[in-house]
């Protein structure tokens, strides 16, 4: 399958910059060490100190999703079982860097695509109660997107051709993915109000403090619609016996979700497969949940 590197910067994040910036706004943490800490698709995210994080946008779109984590983070933060990293500083364009960006609680934990859970029971059952109280119906003005949330025939060409591109030996594999989408792209769509999603949530986007799910982070792509969106992290991090325990503890998703929650896992592991040519941590996941699914 041809590989794709992650986006490139469209705007040169850097210590130094994130260090101006603070001085410009926030010159009570200037004095705060700064490490970088991940640069990631969206945004370069920065320690600041033993409390805090800078997230920094590396490029216009994301500059988006930091806004709506600026707005609505905080209105969903307390009604969650699970911290977030709702901001506690905003931070505006100045210094020559064009965007918005955040200054966020640092939440302790290694991700769980570095560091599982070391019980998965016990995980399978706080990640679908986390899902639960976030899945709530969102408001009109909640975040549009659009590509998730949505009904899974908007993704069905996309799925189609990144199957074709299976290498030659994996026919038997292509074979088993579009029985799986077709099952998934056949069941009845989602009729309930539009609901909270985080809307990319995988093993990269929770954190594991000592053995125990501690917190979700990244809500960059939060918006409302279809819960099987967010319910297909049950391939990406359990084996099938804590599936069933996550779908329990979730307590809400008929066999037609389910199916729309396993085509969601494939189709986002076939995202994570051919835009991580850069990014083994994120090919990684793809090549997991995708066996997974098939499993």
């Amino acid at each position: 399958m041809p590989l794709h590197q992650m986006p490139a910067a469209e705007f040169p994040v850097s210590v130094d910059l994130v260090h101006r910036l603070l001085v410009d706004q926030h010159p009570d943490i200037a004095g705060l060490g700064i490490e970088v800490l991940a640069n990631g698709w969206d945004n370069m995210v920065c320690r600041l100190g033993d409390a805090y994080l800078a997230r920094l946008p590396r490029r216009a779109l994301a500059a988006e999703l930091v806004a709506h984590e600026q707005q609505w983070l905080p209105v969903l933060a307390a009604d969650l079982p699970l911290p977030v990293p709702a901001p506690v500083r905003v931070g505006r364009p100045a210094c020559g860097y064009p965007w918005s960006w955040s200054v966020v609680p640092f939440l302790p934990g290694e991700i769980a695509a570095r560091t599982p859970p070391e019980d998965l029971q016990s995980a399978a059952r706080v990640l679908g109660e986390f899902l639960a109280a976030l899945h709530a119906p969102a408001p009109p003005d909640a975040p549009a997107h659009t590509s998730r949330g949505v009904a899974l025939e908007r993704r069905a060409e996309r799925v189609v051709q990144q199957l074709s591109r299976l290498d030659g030996d994996a026919d038997g594999d292509r074979d088993a993915a579009l029985r799986v989408w077709e099952t998934a792209a056949n069941a009845p769509q989602w009729d309930g109000p539009p609901l909270w999603l985080h809307a990319d949530l995988h093993p990269a986007n929770i954190l594991v403090d000592r053995g125990r799910i501690g917190a979700v982070i990244d809500f960059g792509d939060i918006t409302s619609g279809d819960p099987a969106t967010d319910l297909a992290v049950a391939w990406m991090l359990f084996p099938a016996e804590q599936r069933a325990v996550f779908r329990q503890a979730y307590g809400r998703a008929d066999d037609h979700t389910w199916a729309r929650a396993r085509g969601w896992a494939l189709a986002l592991s076939l995202v994570f497969l051919t835009h991580s040519a850069d990014n083994p941590l994120m090919a990684g996941i793809g090549r997991r949940t995708f066996r997974a699914v098939l499993g």
